[in-house]
């Protein structure tokens, strides 16, 4: 029998769900994408693409077109409430989309919040967009050689934004450029001891400032402002300071986990509601939290394109196991990376290099999809 499936979000746990649509459709169900954008920009490569050592182009999925070309319907729009009773989502635009089976990978953004006056020269980690804008913003500003760029948060985001936006600032003519990290109370701090002294020895290298006396409590007007009463100046400001999931189901009444992302079981269900499923950083897994990295979102690829499946046509749900220790590269700029798997630490072009090869690979694999 045909069923309507709709995936609200295309992103990396999706990218296996997409790449079927064709069956789908061919077996008679009706598949309805819904994302804000008619790309999905792969987050991994978003620093590379700050600095531009990648393009646009490099590393955005083309989500509309491939979804069109296999029959699919695509609506360029944004989720913002689930009805799970009636089983429809209410889309930004007003439109009511019903489902049989929903999927989510809706992502999640930079809570940040305590902004005053212009924001014009504010840009957040995510949506993966705006970097593209701060990088036009910041090559314009080159002309200024007293440059400064400040970045407020702490973990991985913040420091591959920092090392790339001054990577990006020397090679348009700013060698001066002042980068600073509001990094809280320690720069990487759930990294290994080594990673952190490669990323502190890589910045000091190039005057790149870790301020980790305390933590930001508001941006007024370009200036970052802190709780000692500190206060920093600056042309540019990038927010980083980590990520939550979409708001879409604490909206809709669903169960949420910690976090407000949705709750989903072993099956990566949501368990009152098991037409509902959802992979991701807009998830919360119940068995234990998982951290906000792209490698679990990969990882449940599959197991969520079974379990849809499953769902459709009648089957055996699979469960999601997150699996072990997994390899985090993070690219520091300059072609420079600093690689963490398990006990072994590295920093280098090599790291980077190993990087490159994965993340392209994998934006190879789905790109194709394109070209069929």
């Amino acid at each position: 029998m045909a069923k309507k499936l709709l995936l609200a979000g295309g992103g990396h746990a999706h990218m296996m769900m997409l790449a079927h649509i064709g069956t789908l459709t061919t077996e008679g169900h009706e598949v309805t994408v819904v994302q804000p954008s008619n790309h999905h920009y792969y987050s991994g490569m978003g620093p590379g693409m700050l600095s531009g050592f990648y393009t646009a182009e490099d590393i955005r999925f083309r989500t509309r077109f491939v979804v069109e070309r296999q029959g699919g319907r695509f609506l360029l729009d944004k989720a913002v409430r689930i009805d799970a009773e009636k089983q429809c989502v209410e889309l930004e635009s007003g439109i009511r989309q019903e489902y049989d089976v929903l999927s989510c990978n809706t992502g999640s953004f930079v809570p940040f919040n305590d902004i005053e006056g212009e924001n014009d020269k504010i840009f957040s980690a995510k949506p993966i967009e705006q970097l593209l804008e701060a990088q036009k913003n910041i090559i314009g500003g080159c002309s200024n050689p007293d440059l400064s760029i400040n970045i407020v948060g702490g973990g991985a985001a913040a420091a591959e934004i920092a090392g790339n936006v001054h990577h990006l600032a020397v090679k348009n003519g700013c060698p001066g450029v002042k980068v600073r990290i509001f990094a809280g109370s320690k720069l990487m701090k759930n990294a290994t001891p080594a990673i952190q002294r490669i990323i502190r020895n890589y910045f000091q290298k190039k005057n790149i400032t870790i301020d980790e006396s305390g933590h930001v409590d508001r941006i007024e007007n370009s200036t970052v402002i802190m709780k000692n009463g500190q206060s920093h100046s600056s042309d540019f400001i990038f927010l980083a300071t980590g990520v939550q999931p979409s708001p879409l189901f604490s909206a809709s009444d669903l169960p949420t986990g910690p976090d407000g992302g949705l709750l989903v079981n072993e099956y990566l269900q949501c368990p009152d509601h098991p037409e509902i499923f959802g992979g991701g950083d807009c998830i919360y897994y119940e068995p234990r939290p998982l951290e906000k990295v792209g490698v679990y979102a990969v990882r449940e690829n599959p197991i969520l394109l079974h379990n849809v499946l499953a769902s459709l046509q009648g089957g055996t749900l699979q469960p999601f196991d997150p699996g072990g220790n997994f390899l985090a590269i993070f690219n520091l700029g300059g072609e420079y990376g600093a690689l963490q798997k398990g006990l072994l630490n590295w920093g280098g072009k090599i790291s980077f290099m190993v990087k490159d090869y994965i993340d392209r690979r994998f934006m190879t694999r789905f790109q194709s999809l394109e070209k069929e």
